[in-house]
C-alpha cells in the first residue's frame, strides 16, 4: 500500500506550542503569584515555579526560537547526539508558524499533511503540575486556567478534527469530578492525566485508589478516553533520587549550585535506568489495583510514553496473577488488552509491539511539531510497511477514529 492509499490519516499525538497567556489569561487573581508563574527576566517571558526557573521549560512557545519539527529523531533513535543537532533546536521563528498557535491555520496545515483529524496535547502543561507541588490548591487553580485557554483558543472538538486535550489532576477527587463534568459539557472527547502517583493532601496516593473512583467511574459512563501524556517530574521524585544514591550518584540539584529543587537526570547511566519505570509502574498500577474490575467500561491512551515497556509489563502481569489469583476476578494481562491502548515512539519498531498487542490497540501518533517526532505525519508509514493494508489502516486512522467518536 502506497502513502497516498491511507488517505486521511488520524494523528493520536498532535501538539501545540503554548501562548504567552495560556496559563494566566483565566487564573483567579489571588493565585497569580503561586504555582507556574509567567515572568520578565532580561526582556523575555520565563516561566518560574516557586521563585525559580522552570527545570526545563524556557518560557511560552510564541516568545522563544523552537525546535524543528523531527529534529531529534535520530537522537532518540540512538543514531546522534544532541551537540550536533544543537542549532535545530532553536531553528524556528514562533511566528512564522501560524499553525502552531492558532486552530485554523492548523487546520489547513492538515489538509496539507493529509491528516483528517488530531488530538492535540499540550507541550508545556504536561510538564507543570509536578514542579508545582507541595502547592496543590495553586496547581488545581493553574490547571483550571489552562483548560480554559485550551478550549477557548482551541476547541475540545473543533470542527470534529481537532480535539484538544484537557489535562485533569486527581489532586482533589471532588474538584477532578467537577473539572471532568466541565469537560463534558464542552464536547471534550479525550482528557489526560499525569503518569504515576497522585498528588493529595495526604500524601502520594495510587491512581487506582478507590478514592478516585467517582472520577473513573463518570469517565467511563460519558465514554471519554483517559489519555496519560508523558510530561516532566511526575511524582517519582523520591525514586529517582533514592535509585542515584543507591548508585554513587547525587540525586539532586543544591540550591548554592543554582538549580531548581528538581532531580538532576543529567547523569545518563542514572537515566537508563530509570527509563519508562513511571509509565510500566503507573500501568501496573491500574490494573493491579483493581481499577478496570470496579470500573470496567475504561479505556486508556498511553501516548508519548513509547511501547518498549510493554512486554515487561505483560511478563509481570502474568507472574502477578498466577501467582496472586485471589486478586483478579479476570486475567490481568487480558484486562490490560481489553482496556488499554498505546502509541509506540516513532522510531520504536510496531512490529515488535505487535508481537505482544493486538494491532486494534495500536495507535499511530506522529509527535508533530516536537523535535523528537517526524518531520511529516505520514512519514511513520514507513515503520509500518510490513504490516497488511487492514492493519495499516487500523494503525493509521480506524483505532483512533473509533475511540473518539464511539461515545458520540
Amino acid at each position: 500500500m502506497t502513502t497516498t492509499e491511507i488517505a486521511p490519516i488520524f494523528d493520536a499525538d498532535n501538539h501545540y506550542w503554548e501562548s504567552s497567556d495560556a496559563f494566566t489569561r483565566h487564573r483567579n487573581p489571588a493565585f497569580m503569584d503561586r504555582g507556574l508563574r509567567v515572568v520578565e527576566v532580561d526582556g523575555k517571558l520565563r516561566y518560574q515555579v516557586h521563585g525559580k526557573q522552570h527545570p526545563i521549560l524556557p518560557g511560552p512557545g510564541d516568545v522563544h526560537l523552537r525546535p524543528r519539527p523531527g529534529a531529534l529523531y535520530d537522537y532518540f533513535a540512538g543514531r546522534s547526539d544532541k551537540a550536533s543537532l544543537a542549532n535545530e533546536l532553536t531553528a524556528e521563528e514562533p511566528a512564522e508558524h501560524p499553525e502552531w498557535f492558532d486552530r485554523d491555520a492548523r487546520l489547513r496545515c492538515m489538509d496539507q499533511q493529509g491528516v483528517e483529524a488530531a488530538w492535540m496535547f499540550p507541550s508545556h502543561a504536561v510538564c507543570i503540575e509536578g514542579p508545582m507541588q507541595p502547592d496543590i490548591e495553586a496547581s488545581l487553580e493553574v490547571l483550571r486556567a489552562f483548560n480554559r485557554w485550551l478550549d477557548e483558543d482551541w476547541g475540545f472538538a473543533y470542527k470534529d478534527r481537532i480535539f484538544a486535550v484537557p489535562f485533569l489532576s486527581l489532586s482533589d477527587p471532588d474538584a477532578a469530578v467537577r473539572e471532568l463534568e466541565w469537560a463534558i459539557s464542552r464536547g471534550a472527547r479525550i482528557v489526560s492525566i499525569r503518569n504515576g502517583p497522585a498528588f493529595t493532601p495526604a500524601g502520594s496516593k495510587s491512581p487506582a485508589d478507590p478514592m478516585f473512583d467517582p472520577f473513573w467511574a463518570r469517565v467511563a459512563e460519558a465514554k471519554l478516553v483517559v489519555a496519560p501524556h508523558a510530561g516532566f517530574d511526575d511524582g517519582y521524585r523520591e525514586v529517582d533520587e533514592a535509585v542515584a544514591r543507591a548508585w554513587g550518584y547525587r540525586g539532586s540539584r543544591h540550591e548554592s549550585d543554582g538549580g531548581s529543587d528538581a532531580l538532576n537526570l543529567s547523569e545518563p547511566f542514572v537515566d537508563l535506568l530509570q527509563k519508562h519505570r513511571l509509565v510500566e509502574d503507573f500501568a501496573i498500577a491500574l490494573v493491579g489495583h483493581g481499577l478496570f474490575q470496579r470500573v470496567p467500561g475504561l479505556r486508556v491512551a498511553y501516548i508519548e510514553n513509547g511501547a518498549t515497556w510493554v512486554p515487561d509489563l505483560l511478563h509481570k502481569l502474568e507472574l502477578y496473577g498466577g501467582q496472586h489469583p485471589e486478586l483478579f476476578a479476570s486475567s490481568p494481562v487480558e484486562q490490560f488488552l481489553e482496556h488499554c491502548w498505546v502509541a509506540p515512539f516513532v522510531e520504536d519498531s510496531v512490529n515488535d509491539l505487535a508481537r505482544h498487542l493486538p494491532v486494534e490497540r495500536i495507535l499511530f501518533g506522529s509527535d508533530w511539531p516536537h523535535a523528537e517526532g517526524m518531520a511529516q505525519p505520514r512519514d511513520f508509514l514507513r515503520n509500518i510497511s510490513s504490516f497488511s493494508d487492514a492493519e495499516q489502516q487500523r494503525i493509521m486512522r480506524g483505532n483512533a477514529r473509533e475511540l473518539t467518536f464511539s461515545g458520540t
